[in-house]
Order: C-alpha cells, then structure tokens, then sequence
C-alpha cells in the first residue's frame, strides 16, 4: 500500500515546503528571516505559514530523516585540566 501524500492539496510545491521547514529547523532563522529569504527567491509567504508547516510537517520530517542518522553512543568522557591563572587555581572541564 502506498503511503499518502502528507503535501497533497497544498497551495506550494512540496520542495518549497519541506526546505523551508528545514532551514527553520536546522539554522537559527527566525520565521521573519525565513519570509526574507523566500521573498528574495521570488516566493511572497507570510510568517504564520511558515509556522504552520513547522508544527504540521516537522514531527513526519524528524520521523523520516532519523532512519538515515548514525546512531548516536550512550557513552561521554570529561577531560578535567588545572592550570594556574594570575595565582589562582581554576579547573576546566572539557567535554
């Protein structure tokens, strides 16, 4: 059975939507910046609907997309390292 289009009757191309969801989701950018940078690509959105794709299509991009990620190890080491600055003793702790 074939899975059901998730962008089926949508005003944009599905392209448009899935990257600007990830931009959203992987930069910094706010839902502003992002209507800037689509405005310059000649496509006129507004900041909600650009919000409303984050909330209706970033749970089904994070289900997809983690298939493909590397598993990540439980495991993590801390370097500690003293050293002495100006007279005084202070630890850094490196993760």
């Amino acid at each position: 059975m074939e899975k059901e289009n998730i962008f089926k009757w949508k005003q944009y191309q599905p392209d448009i939507i899935v990257l600007t969801v990830r931009w959203y989701l992987r930069y910094t950018l706010s839902l502003r910046d992002l209507v800037e940078v689509m405005e310059e690509r000649g496509l006129f959105l507004v900041h909600t609907t650009i919000m409303r794709w984050v909330h209706q299509y970033g749970p089904e991009l994070n289900e997809r997309i983690r298939k493909h990620l590397k598993p990540t190890n439980d495991s993590w080491r801390v370097d500690e390292t003293y050293i002495k600055m100006i007279l005084k003793e202070t630890r850094l702790i490196f993760i």
